[in-house]
């Protein structure tokens, strides 16, 4: 009897330790904003539907190099997706591109899939590769920006606390 009671206090406070007093709690790390996260989560969900939408309608026209297009285009797409998701706050900045402007190429591949596979347009297709490589540059350029966005966030951060220890006399120059 004393084995089996030993076994269960034992257990019980593993339990305890893994999983706090009330298991159900919601364990979200220290300021993490479930709003924000909800919020990132549904407009990234938004955006990989619009890449597998753009996926399946160029993949209809069995072209290899249309494909490999394409396939440039959402690595450069889910880059900014990694931006977003490491700093939801970069989501305002970043949500027109993954919104407006995923769903447009979208529409646009969707449309050119269709006409390609009726007419093998070789304009069509030379207007298409450059709308690719203008938008893929844009997404690019895009998530730099979030990128330098950051860094200045951090310059503003860094002068504000120098100025700090300047005004009470902290910094090195200043005894």
């Amino acid at each position: 009897m004393l084995a089996p009671a030993i076994f269960g206090v034992v257990a019980a406070a593993l339990h305890v330790l893994a999983f706090g007093a009330d298991p159900l709690r919601d364990k979200l790390a220290a300021g993490v904003d479930a709003f924000q996260s909800g919020r990132v989560a549904r407009v990234l969900d938004e955006g990989e539907r619009h890449l597998r939408a753009m996926h399946e309608a160029i993949g209809r026209t069995g072209d290899r190099a249309l494909i490999g297009r394409v396939a440039r285009f959402e690595v450069t797409v889910r880059e900014m997706f990694t931006r977003v998701e490491q700093d939801p706050r970069d989501l305002t900045a970043a949500r027109r591109w993954l919104g407006v402007y995923l769903e447009g190429a979208r529409n646009a591949t969707a449309k050119f899939a269709d006409l390609w596979l009726r007419s093998r347009d070789t304009d069509a297709r030379a207007q298409y590769e450059a709308f690719l490589d203008d938008l893929e540059a844009n997404f690019a350029a895009r998530s730099q920006t979030l990128l330098l966005d950051d860094r200045s966030d951090l310059t503003v951060e860094i002068d504000v606390l120098r100025d700090r220890l300047a005004r009470e006399g902290l910094l090195p120059g200043d005894r």
